[in-house]
C-alpha cells in the first residue's frame, strides 16, 4: 500500500520522544513492505492515510480510500470535542485510539457514536534492542510537567502530569532509590519545585538528554528502569492509555513502574511492567524491581516482543481497517 502519515510533531521535532512516537509508525509500516510518506499536507495518490490527531484537514484527505483518525491523547480529545472544540473527527472511515478501554462499559469517555478501534503503541524492536550497560542508575522518565489545559467534567478533574506527580511526591524518600525526571519545570511552579527538592527528585534538562532521537534512545536504554507517571486525566478517565515511551523502555529490557490508567486489563502487569494505583503501590513496585532486577528486565523485553512489536501491532491495525 501507499500510506500517508500526518506529521503531527511540528515544533516537537526538538523533542526526541515525540519524533520516535511518529517514527515507530513510519519505520514499522516500511518494515511490512509498504511505501510510506510523512507529510503535513497532502500531495499524491495514497491508499491509506493515518491522520495523527487530525492534523490533516478533512478536505485534503477526502480522496484517500482509507482515512484513519489516530487518537494519541485519549479522553482529552473526546472531552474537548464534547465541549465544542473541533478535534477534526469528521471525514474519516476509521477511528483508532491508544486508549485501550475507550468504548468499554467501565470507561465513561464519550465515543460520540464512533466505533473506536484500539491499538497499542508500536515499537520497531530492531531499533530498540535490549540495553547493555546502565549509564543512569535510576528510575527515569522523559515528560512534560504540564502540556495543555485540564478539563473539569461532572465534578471530576482531568489534569496533567504535575497533578499525578503530587500523589507520589514522597516516593524517593520512601524507597531510598534515585529518581530522575527529564522535564521542564517553569520557575513559577514554586510550590511544586520546593516539594520535588524536599523529596529528593532529580530534575534535569530534557533537551540535554533527549533533545534528539538518538539522545532520547540512549537515555532510555541507559536507564535502570522507568517511573511512568501518567497525566491525571488518563488516570481519572480509566481510558487504558499506555505510553509509547514506556513501550520503548520495555523493549530496551528496562522494567517499567507505571501509574494505572486501566491498561492492565489489556497488557499484563506484574513482571517487567508493574502497575500502581497510589504511592504505597508505587513503593511496593519499585522495591520489587530492585529485589529481582534481572527477572524483571527479561520480562520487560518479552512483553515488548509479545505486545508492542511493530510487526504485530501494525499488521493487526491494517487487518482491522481493510477487512
Amino acid at each position: 500500500m501507499r500510506i500517508l502519515i500526518a506529521d503531527f510533531a511540528g515544533e516537537a521535532w526538538a523533542q526526541g520522544g515525540a519524533v520516535w512516537a511518529l517514527r515507530q509508525y513510519v519505520l514499522g509500516f516500511r518494515r511490512l513492505g509498504h511505501e510510506v510518506v510523512l507529510a503535513s499536507n497532502v500531495v499524491g495518490d495514497f491508499d491509506l492515510v493515518l491522520n495523527v490527531s487530525g492534523v490533516l484537514s478533512r478536505e485534503s484527505i477526502a480522496l484517500v480510500p482509507i482515512r484513519i483518525y489516530l487518537d494519541l491523547d485519549p479522553a482529552f480529545n473526546q472531552f474537548w470535542h464534547e465541549e465544542g472544540i473541533d478535534r477534526r473527527f469528521g471525514g474519516h472511515t476509521h477511528y483508532v485510539t491508544v486508549g485501550q478501554a475507550i468504548g468499554q462499559k467501565e470507561c465513561h469517555v464519550p465515543t460520540h457514536g464512533l466505533r473506536w478501534l484500539t491499538s497499542l503503541p508500536p515499537v520497531v524492536l530492531a531499533d530498540w534492542p535490549p540495553g547493555n550497560r546502565i549509564e543512569t542508575d535510576a528510575l527515569t522518565t522523559v515528560a512534560n510537567f504540564r502540556s495543555y489545559g485540564s478539563i473539569e467534567r461532572a465534578g471530576i478533574h482531568y489534569g496533567q502530569k504535575v497533578h499525578s506527580l503530587r500523589s507520589v511526591i514522597h516516593l524517593p524518600r520512601r524507597t531510598g532509590e534515585h529518581f530522575v525526571l527529564a522535564m521542564h519545570v517553569h520557575r513559577d511552579e514554586g510550590r511544586d519545585i520546593a516539594a520535588l527538592n524536599e523529596n529528593d527528585w532529580d530534575v534535569i534538562d530534557p533537551d540535554a538528554v533527549a533533545g534528539t532521537p538518538d539522545d532520547y534512545r540512549r537515555f532510555v536504554r541507559g536507564s535502570r528502569a522507568e517511573i511512568g507517571i501518567a497525566k491525571s486525566g488518563y488516570v481519572a478517565s480509566r481510558c487504558g492509555w499506555f505510553s509509547d515511551r514506556s513501550a520503548c523502555y520495555l523493549a530496551s529490557g528496562r522494567p517499567v513502574v507505571a501509574q494505572e490508567t486501566g491498561f492492565s486489563q489489556f497488557v499484563p502487569a506484574g513482571e517487567g511492567l508493574l502497575a500502581f494505583e497510589d504511592e504505597d503501590g508505587a513503593v511496593a513496585a519499585v522495591k520489587a524491581t530492585r529485589r529481582d532486577y534481572s527477572h524483571h528486565s527479561r520480562a520487560a523485553r518479552q512483553l515488548a516482543e509479545e505486545y508492542f512489536d511493530s510487526d504485530r501491532v501494525l499488521t493487526r491495525l491494517l487487518e482491522a481497517v481493510t477487512n
